[in-house]
């Protein structure tokens, strides 16, 4: 599954004592955690969970007398029941298996830290409530079969029975659906399409991005590949359509980063810069006023498509831009540099 999942939290920390001898991490702290096997704590440690005096480190680590090691979530420890709210949904499709969202942006998918309510889930909790139908979205064998960060809009695909979920996740991970996403990124392109590959992992310096790595660098980086394909093209910036081959986190954002043109007004990856354009004040102005109509990242999942997980059916959605999308793009297109020189 597809997560957002942005900062990590304290679940355990200590300081080693003065008299410990030399010990790898991994043995030290299944000595020190009740009820948590080695196996477990490698595999943290693997992902970047365990840190030691502020830094992130390997199993074989050897802790050291004042060492302070900490073990970390990347989510605060919650309870996780999922409460019914009454949100708006917009169904864009619905049978007894599953179910296809348009989401708008700002709503987060899951309950998680700083957002406990308020997201797509509680409205699906509420909407299984007033239909009857005897679903609780607190079943871990049905819902979300993917996600799609907060400030992204676009298509979301729910499996309503534990058979629909297993089938439809495995089209997932097979990479036998078919996804695209349109962005607006800065910059322009000289090539009309191209592929990205760059294995993904959190960046050591900022936990809440991710960055490309190199495998050898990196063992626990996820390959992801991204292809894309000019729409359009603008005096400074450019559409593409994405499609995802494999489905990581902030991939689209990461990506298109690493080619040297960010999403435009995408904050956490420097989207928010005006990187391309004229030096002067109204075009400064210009841009702001780009960035007010759209105060997110330019992503909007666009299209969807699978097998049907009970009648083998290819099914295929489309949906369109959101409006502050549409008025931005609109925008860009009217756009005439001689008037802002």
């Amino acid at each position: 599954m597809t997560e957002e999942s942005e900062e990590l939290w304290e679940r355990w920390r200590c300081e080693v004592d003065k008299g410990q001898a030399p010990i790898r991490i991994d043995k030290y702290l299944s000595e020190h955690m009740n009820g948590t096997s080695r196996n477990r704590i490698q595999n943290a440690a693997d992902a970047g969970n365990i840190w030691v005096n502020g830094k992130s480190v390997k199993n074989n680590y050897k802790v050291k007398p004042g060492d302070v090691v900490q073990v970390l979530l990347d989510h605060e420890p919650y309870d996780s029941t999922i409460q019914p709210e009454n949100i708006p949904l917009d169904i864009v499709y619905e049978d007894a298996d599953l179910m296809v969202i348009n989401k708008p942006a700002g709503l987060v998918v899951h309950p998680g830290h700083g957002n406990y309510e308020h997201t797509l889930l509680n409205g699906l909790a509420y909407y299984f409530a007033q239909e009857g139908n005897g679903l609780d979205i607190n079943n871990p064998n049905i819902g979300l079969v993917h996600r799609i960060d907060k400030d992204t809009s676009g298509l979301l695909l729910i499996a309503k029975t534990p058979e629909a979920k297993t089938n439809l996740a495995l089209q997932f991970f097979d990479h036998t659906t078919e996804r695209t996403y349109n962005a607006l990124v800065w910059g322009r392109f000289s090539e009309d399409s191209g592929t990205v590959e760059g294995a993904l992992a959190r960046d050591n310096r900022d936990r809440t991005i991710y960055k490309v790595w190199d495998i050898e660098d990196n063992p626990n980086a996820k390959e992801a590949i991204t292809h894309w394909r000019v729409l359009e093209r603008f005096a400074y910036v450019t559409l593409v359509e994405c499609r995802l081959e494999t489905g990581r986190t902030h991939q689209i954002r990461v990506h298109m980063k690493h080619i040297g043109h960010p999403l435009f007004a995408d904050e956490k990856y420097g989207g928010t810069e005006i990187l391309k354009g004229l030096p002067t004040q109204k075009y400064k102005q210009y841009i702001q006023n780009c960035f007010a109509l759209c105060p997110r990242q330019v992503l909007h999942a666009k299209t969807l498509g699978f097998t049907h997980p009970r009648t083998g059916e290819r099914m295929f959605f489309d949906s369109q831009w959101p409006q502050d999308i549409e008025q931005l793009i609109n925008k860009w297109r009217n756009y005439e540099p001689n008037t802002l020189g």
